[in-house]
C-alpha cells in the first residue's frame, strides 16, 4: 500500500466523527479537475508516507479520534486494502471508504468482512458522458458496468453510504444532473458540489471562472439530493 499523503484531523469529511484522512496514490481515471494531481499521476506522486508513522499516530490519539477516511487515488486499486481496515479497526476506529466505484469485487470483499462503517461514491456523470468527465477510453464499457454494479451492491448494503457528484460547469449542465437522478434512482444520499478553484490535473480547470449552476435551486423536488 502506498500512501502518498496523511491529514491528522477533519471534522468535515466523517459524517459526524471526528477523523483522520489517508490519501493512497494511483488512480484509473484522469477526470480533469482533480485537486489530486500528485495523486494521480506517477510522475508527481511526493515521498511515500511511512505507514508505521501512521499507526503510531491512531494509536496515540485512540479515544481522540472517531474515525478513519481512506480515499485517493482511488483505494480500491490496492489488493492490501482489507489489511490495511484490518488494522485500523482493530484500534477500534469507524472507517469510511472514498471510491470511484469501478471495483465492485473490492467493495464485496469488504462489506462481507464488514470492513467499512461508511462509503461515498462518486457517480461523475451520466454514463454517455463517463468518458469525456474520467479521461477514459480502453474498457469504456467495462466500468459503466462496474460502476452499475458498485451501485447496487451500495443501495443492497446495510451500511451507510452517499452518492456524491461534483458539478464542473465546463463539463455538466443541469440536465445531466436530471439524468444522474433517473440513472441512480432513489439513493439514501444524493450530494451535489460546484467544483472550486484550484490545483487541477488539468490546469484549466484551476481558476473556476465559468458560471456555477445553483445546485440549491437545482435540487428542489428532488428527493434525498443535499448541495455542498
Amino acid at each position: 500500500m502506498r500512501i502518498g499523503g496523511f491529514q491528522k484531523f477533519s471534522m468535515s469529511d466523517f459524517p459526524d466523527k471526528i477523523s483522520a484522512i489517508l490519501f493512497t496514490t494511483g488512480c484509473n481515471f484522469r477526470c480533469p479537475y482533480c485537486h489530486n494531481p500528485e495523486l494521480v499521476l506517477p510522475e508527481k506522486y511526493r515521498s511515500d508516507i511511512n505507514i508505521g508513522e501512521i499507526f503510531s499516530f491512531l494509536e496515540d490519539r485512540i479515544g481522540k479520534l472517531d474515525g478513519v477516511v481512506i480515499t485517493g487515488g482511488e483505494p480500491t486499486l490496492h489488493d492490501d486494502l482489507p489489511d490495511l481496515i484490518e488494522n485500523i479497526k482493530e484500534m477500534n476506529y469507524a472507517v469510511k471508504l472514498d471510491t470511484n466505484g469501478t471495483n465492485p469485487e473490492m467493495i464485496y470483499e469488504l462489506l462481507q468482512k464488514e470492513l467499512v462503517d461508511y462509503i461515498a461514491m462518486d457517480y461523475k456523470a451520466p454514463l454517455e458522458k463517463y468518458s469525456q468527465v474520467c479521461g477514459i477510453n480502453n474498457d469504456y464499457n467495462h466500468y459503466l458496468e462496474k460502476i452499475q454494479e458498485t451501485l447496487i451492491l451500495l443501495i443492497t448494503s446495510n451500511i451507510d453510504y452517499e452518492i456524491r457528484t461534483t458539478v464542473a460547469p465546463q463539463i455538466l449542465d443541469k440536465n445531466d444532473i436530471q439524468q444522474i437522478r433517473e440513472e441512480i434512482g432513489q439513493v439514501k444520499k444524493h450530494y451535489l458540489q460546484n467544483l472550486e478553484s484550484g490545483n487541477t490535473l488539468d490546469p484549466q480547470f484551476c481558476n473556476n471562472s465559468s458560471e456555477k449552476l445553483d445546485l440549491k435551486k437545482l435540487a428542489v423536488g428532488m428527493r434525498n439530493v443535499y448541495v455542498r
